[in-house]
Parts: C-alpha cells; sequence; structure tokens
C-alpha cells in the first residue's frame, strides 16, 4: 500500500467530453502515441509522473480553470500534442488535447 500521496499510483479520468472527442478525432497513429501515454500514465506513482522528462508536467497560469480547479497543468500526451488536466486525489482529470502546442497554453 502506498505511505504517502506521492507514492500512490496515478489513476486515470477519461471521462470528460471534450478530451474523449479530442482523442478520438486523432489520426490512428497519433491516437495510438496517445493511448500508449494513458497507459503509462497508469504504472507511475504521482511523484514519478511530475519528474518525468518526457511528460513535462506543467502548471498553466495563463487560462482560468474551470469552476471547483485551482489548477490546470499540461503534459505531453504525443510527440506533438499536449493536454490539459488536473489533479483530485489520486486521479488526473483530462481536459483536453489541443491541436497544437500554443493552444494549450490560451495563446492563439
Amino acid at each position: 500500500m502506498a505511505s504517502s500521496p506521492a507514492d500512490a499510483l496515478v489513476r486515470l479520468d477519461l471521462n470528460n467530453p471534450v478530451f474523449q472527442d479530442n482523442l478520438l478525432e486523432l489520426q490512428k497513429a497519433e491516437r495510438h502515441a496517445a493511448l500508449d501515454t494513458l497507459k503509462k500514465i497508469r504504472q507511475l506513482s504521482w511523484s514519478q509522473l511530475y519528474r518525468d522528462s518526457g511528460l513535462k508536467w506543467e502548471k498553466i497560469s495563463s487560462i482560468k480553470p474551470p469552476a471547483g480547479v485551482d489548477v490546470i497543468y499540461s503534459l505531453r500526451i504525443t510527440q506533438a500534442r499536449r493536454c490539459t488536466a488536473y489533479r483530485e486525489g489520486d486521479f488526473i482529470r483530462f481536459l483536453t488535447i489541443a491541436a497544437d502546442h500554443d493552444s494549450t497554453y490560451g495563446r492563439k
């Protein structure tokens, strides 16, 4: 059993309809890459996710989080795309997959 919240395994919440639409609209190769990343995330503890240089977990300050969410983060879901998410307990709750890098941060 995990000894601290940082040691807990990351649990995925993929139920956001916008995230689902974004994921399903990806081209096959990119969709498979995104699914591989999600599979990888499931095997990580929170401390491992924060430190993973391939995922590049970053706080987003340039856009306002949805109601009830303190902070939104971005992370690399494929080589070319980033997604937005937030942490709630042991869950990473995915929000969107950006069409390009700048739109992740509210710029375009």
